[in-house]
């Protein structure tokens, strides 16, 4: 008899593990785990190994694994996480077990999954696991289903991108768990996990399913929960405390232009049951949970289900700052692939017929690709009047004829409407006090009406383009009247909800959003780079400066795709003449020195004015840029080295780096001083994928051959006049 349907006949007969024969019989098939790991580096070389979901020796754990990392669950006598481990480092990456979630349903907390009995949390023995229990009161593992990773809403893809899967490949399993004996009867609980392909990276999230005849309340939910191993020894209370080496984030996010300030659930909190830790109140942040700040506090009616949001977990394999946010970069190519499109655009000032047709003329013969209306120009996205609709539709028409897309802005939280639609303060009961002072509930009949007529102008002018400012700031409401949710607790979720599904909407739709807070994992495309805006104000020279180290320091995390610049080509907060580029001929080498660091970091910028040239002269020179970039499109859109921040006291480089290209690298060098320079510069040229020589083109010119040294460094000779700029390409 095959030995895999001895140990199926031994689960079934057990009764410890399954109810049924069939999920037994399902574990039994998957293949058995083999401890093989990804041997080179995954930031450089294809991983050929792909994600899976395997049963272990053990005849009751059934895992994930990548050859990165691996998540192993006990299914028996209850699901857990018994061991989370980074394949690339050699480490673990929990010391405990917890319950796989906390849910709350009618005011009463429900543990779901997890073992009891675990004697010491510093450390976890596999050889404790077979004396441990469940507890009586949790939900309790019922089956799982295993399958490939799905596409969390649809991804219309109609301008350049990278050429990125979507969704990212992979695999998913599901633990099934049914509620305590005799309660909540109806009720199903499933977790979610996805494992994708040569990356390490986690997915999870919570569902739930009411097939009761009753409504159900679910007041909280805790989707994640990690007793994470300690990144420092700390005997008392910092100020600052560092949290263990993983990123985590969710897509419950806003009012942030980085992960950090706009993720809201993620939570690092002591761990009241590791009594042995060197922290002498017991108060190291050593556990995760990603849980909502409130609520949701949702009413699951009969029939419905309840979908969480979705953490992410990305496991590092160092401490050093640069190879972090490379990783992280990857994590946003591969869950949102559209932060790759990267079109150039011009932001006109007037929205009136002539001055539109004026910028998409423009645009067409110098090689832009969008263009948006912006703030201050007229352009009204909540005029739904037939004739106004109409006449956006024949602007739109007219510059897709050209090539051209165009769309405009609208101003959302930042606000005020009414006291009836405003977002009401819980401590007053009045409206004020909000993030922005006053904002407007999403959920009320205004946020409503607004969302509809968003709808409807893209379905009616065939528009491509969103600029969304003010978008949710998670704002709260105490409001009992609004139609779109019932109180303070629901209020949060329930907007985030609103504006969430108009994003999703928009992406399937192909309409590129921009959008100043942390919307990526919901679709949108990009946001600030980071930058002061009444610097746009000060002397033209120091803008270039300032705007150079801007785009070194936003792009640690950001890929140079996921955020705007801007080029105040007339004045913007003030400054008056010195602070702007308008005559264009007059100031064609302020002029070039934007277009050479936007479009050779390739970061689009917001070229903000009623045109893009004046006279041949400076039609050519942004031509120049344009038709650089686009020969190079794909390595400047890659990853950036930071090789030397801009200081203004000597020359700076950044380097694109890309293995998988025939352009390996891209080195961007810039000269700020007044005088010429002649230095040698040292590449490092490691995320290049080179290693023994590489060959070196100093714009376009004859190829160098260069031997790399022992760091995968080479050394250049540069030679630059003042205030310029120059290029190498690297093969």
């Amino acid at each position: 008899m095959n030995k895999y349907w001895v140990i199926c006949m031994i689960i079934t007969t057990s009764g410890a593990l399954f109810e049924n024969a069939s999920a037994a019989k399902h574990l039994c098939e998957l293949p058995l785990y083999s401890d093989t790991r990804n041997d080179d580096d995954w930031l450089v070389e294809p991983v050929h190994l792909k994600a899976g979901i395997f049963r272990s020796e053990n005849s009751n754990e059934i895992l994930l694994s990548n050859g990165l990392i691996r998540r192993t669950f006990r299914l028996a006598p209850n699901a857990a996480t018994v061991g989370y481990d980074n394949l690339m480092t050699g480490e673990t990456i929990i010391r405990g077990i917890k319950p796989e979630a906390l849910v709350k349903l009618d005011g009463v907390e429900y543990a779901v999954g997890g073992l009891m009995g675990q004697i010491e949390y510093g450390y976890l023995l596999s050889e404790w696991l077979d004396s441990m229990s469940t507890d009586p009161q949790a939900f309790q593992f019922a089956g799982f289903e295993t399958g490939k990773t799905s596409e969390r809403f649809h991804w219309h893809r109609k301008r350049y991108a990278a050429d990125l899967p979507f969704p990212p490949t992979g695999v998913s399993l599901r633990l099934d768990f049914k509620p305590p004996r005799n309660k909540l009867a109806g009720i199903e609980l499933s977790i979610h996990y996805e494992m994708n392909d040569g990356i390490p990276l986690l997915c999870k999230w919570v569902t739930i399913q009411n097939k009761s005849e009753r409504p159900i309340q679910l007041n909280t939910i805790t989707t994640e929960i990690l007793a994470a191993v300690e990144y420092e020894s700390s005997v008392g209370n910092p100020e600052q405390w560092i949290y263990p080496n993983i990123h985590v984030e969710s897509d419950y996010a806003f009012y942030g232009m980085l992960p950090r300030n706009a993720d809201k659930t993620t939570h690092w909190v002591p761990d009241p049951q590791y009594t042995s830790q060197i922290n002498y109140r017991l108060d190291a942040p050593l556990m995760l949970e990603s849980r909502p700040p409130i609520g949701p506090d949702v009413m699951i009616l009969p029939g419905d289900h309840f979908e969480s949001f979705r953490t992410y977990e990305l496991i590092y394999d160092t401490t050093e700052r640069e190879r972090k946010g490379l990783a992280l970069r990857r994590m946003y190519r591969t869950i949102a692939p559209w932060v790759t499109e990267n079109p150039i655009l011009m932001h006109v000032r007037n929205a009136d017929d002539a001055s539109v047709r004026l910028a998409i003329d423009q645009c067409a013969e110098v090689g832009f690709e969008m263009v948006i209306m912006t703030f201050g120009s007229g352009f009204d996205i909540e005029d739904d009047n037939p004739e106004t609709l109409k006449r956006y539709k024949t602007l739109a028409d007219y510059a897709h004829s050209k090539g051209i897309e165009l769309g405009g802005y609208s101003l959302l939280a930042s606000r005020k409407i009414s006291p009836e639609h405003d977002v009401i303060n819980p401590k007053t009961g009045k409206t004020g006090d909000a993030i922005f002072d006053n904002s407007p509930c999403l959920c009320s009949a205004w946020g409503e009406a607004y969302f509809k007529k968003l709808f409807h102008f893209y379905e009616q002018t065939g528009m491509d383009v969103l600029e969304h400012d003010g978008s949710y700031p998670g704002d709260l409401c105490a409001s009992i009247r609004h139609p779109g949710h019932r109180n303070l607790d629901d209020s949060q979720w329930m907007q985030w909800k609103k504006i969430t599904h108009f994003y999703n909407w928009c992406r399937g739709k192909g309409i590129y959003l921009n959008v100043p807070d942390w919307y990526f994992l919901n679709g949108s495309n990009k946001n600030g780079m980071g930058y002061r805006e009444v610097n746009w104000s000060l002397p033209r020279e120091r803008q270039i400066l300032l705007a150079r180290q801007n785009i070194y320091d936003g792009t640690w995390q950001k890929t140079s795709s996921m955020g705007w610049m801007f080029v105040p080509l007339v004045e913007y907060h003030g400054g008056g003449s010195g602070a702007t580029l308008e005559p264009l001929s007059e100031h064609p080498n302020e002029y070039g020195a934007h277009l050479a660091q936007n479009f050779g970091s390739g970061v689009q910028a917001c070229y903000r004015g009623p045109r893009l040239y004046d006279s041949p002269e400076t039609k050519a020179l942004v031509k120049k840029w344009v038709d650089f970039y686009k020969k190079y499109r794909p390595i400047l859109d890659s990853d950036i080295i930071h090789v030397r921040r801009p200081d203004g006291r000597d020359i700076d480089c950044i380097l694109h780096a890309n293995p998988f290209l025939k352009h390996k690298g891209l080195a961007m060098v810039y000269n700020p001083l007044k005088k010429s320079a002649n230095r040698k510069l040292k590449l490092p040229l490691y995320y290049c994928g080179l290693t023994d020589v590489a060959k070196v083109s100093k714009q376009g010119a004859a190829a160098i051959t260069y031997k790399l040294d022992r760091s995968y460094a080479i050394e250049l000779n540069v030679e630059m006049e003042a205030k310029s700029v120059t290029w190498f390409v690297i093969e």
